[in-house]
């Protein structure tokens, strides 16, 4: 059997919903996208193993392998999708529709299309004639928690030394990119009738002390570091969310807080949130009269740098005509470094439209990203030269 076109398989992937999301009401399986994908490479002569993701029950990951021998490519993308609302689609974002040259789909771009281009360019490399394995990772849950790439993680299976993500990227090798953690911050004091201070404790002022010190703290953050290959060359931290009290006429007594910061490489996510809330319980003083808590409202993703001369930062720029540059969202990148990849993220379609209605990827992409994909393969997998 042969494969179907790959336009046909994109809309097949596209067809089939397979929402993450932190919310249950939307999360759902990418069981039957896995299997889709599994039965395509088995047809373009993967070997192919699925495995539950035990952190996440009903979703899974797809290891792929073509061809033996260590040290070889890893192209890797993710199954699942955000939720979306069809009422702010101009067309069914589960169906692959063509409109100027753009093929619109929820999926299209981020990142169901990409997979299917990886199976399409390894198709026509016979799994002998390869010196170093080509493996396709297929991943579960990286909208709403990267679970699936944590699990590849955990494995600690030798799945490559160079690895391809295909996010979004114009074709555009990205080989930087920024960290990202949530932090909730609760206080409580004692509500009390407005009419007389000392009746109460003020949890909104209490706040107010600690964004003073928040903001005081990401102030130090962006005088230590920074690196001007990002277009915000320094760690952001943003204040995106507050809520306290119930009624004017009441002291408050409650308030919370919710913030996003991103770090640069180099900062390690854990400290610099350890370092955060020692700020702010400093802030508030061992003798408050003030309750305080913490919520990691998301554990975080770490930033990762891939080196310049990596040869995978180098095969990716020559083939594609641009320097590699730095991002500020995250990939599952650093869980694949966390194995011994290096790791350059590239691939069809602009972020921008990501997480958008109407999302697309253009027509005259797809051709150029299967040609750099089978570039690459011809490079670390088929050259019989040393892999770095």
């Amino acid at each position: 059997m042969t494969l179907p076109h790959l336009t046909e398989m994109m809309q097949t992937l596209v067809s089939i919903p397979s929402i993450s999301s932190v919310n249950p009401d939307f999360d759902m399986s990418n069981e039957a996208v896995i299997n889709q994908l599994a039965e395509w490479a088995e047809m373009a002569g993967f070997r192919c193993d699925i495995h539950a993701v035990a952190a996440k029950p009903g979703h899974f990951n797809l290891v792929a392998r073509k061809g033996a021998g260590q040290g070889g490519l890893v192209l890797s993308g993710h199954t699942d999708t955000v939720p979306c609302d069809e009422r702010l689609w101009s067309s069914d974002p589960f169906t692959l529709t063509l409109r100027e040259n753009r093929l619109h789909g929820l999926g299209s771009t981020d990142m169901k299309s990409f997979i299917a281009m990886a199976i399409k360019a390894a198709e026509g490399f016979a799994a002998d004639d390869l010196q170093r394995a080509v493996t396709l990772l297929a991943t579960a849950d990286e909208e709403s928690g990267m679970f699936g790439a944590k699990a590849l993680m955990e494995s600690g299976e030798d799945f490559g030394r160079f690895a391809v993500i295909g996010e979004p990227t114009n074709l555009q090798p990205v080989r930087m990119h920024k960290g990202i953690f949530m932090e909730g911050v609760r206080i409580r004091g004692r509500s009390g009738h407005s009419s007389d201070p000392a009746l109460g404790h003020n949890a909104m002022e209490a706040m107010h002390t600690v964004i003073g010190e928040i903001l005081s703290f990401r102030k130090e953050l962006q005088a230590r570091y920074r690196n001007d290959a990002f277009a915000v060359p320094y760690p952001t931290l943003n204040l995106g969310h507050i809520h306290g009290g119930d009624n004017p006429n009441r002291i408050c007594g409650a308030c919370e807080l919710s913030v996003d910061l991103r770090p640069l490489p180099g900062m390690d996510v854990a400290e610099t949130r350890e370092a955060l809330r020692d700020r702010i319980r400093a802030s508030l003083g061992e003798d408050s009269v003030f309750g305080l808590e913490f919520e990691m409202l998301f554990e975080g993703i770490p930033a990762v740098e891939t080196q310049a001369g990596s040869a995978i930062v180098q095969a990716a720029e020559k083939l594609s005509g641009h320097e590699a540059q730095a991002v500020a969202f995250g990939t599952e990148a650093p869980y694949l470094k966390a194995l011994g990849m290096d790791v350059v993220v590239m691939g069809p379609g602009d972020i921008r439209t990501a997480h958008q209605p109407d999302e697309y990827i253009p027509v005259a992409q797809i051709d150029r990203t299967v040609q750099i994909l089978q570039d690459l393969i011809r490079r670390f997998c088929l050259d019989t030269g040393p892999a770095d």
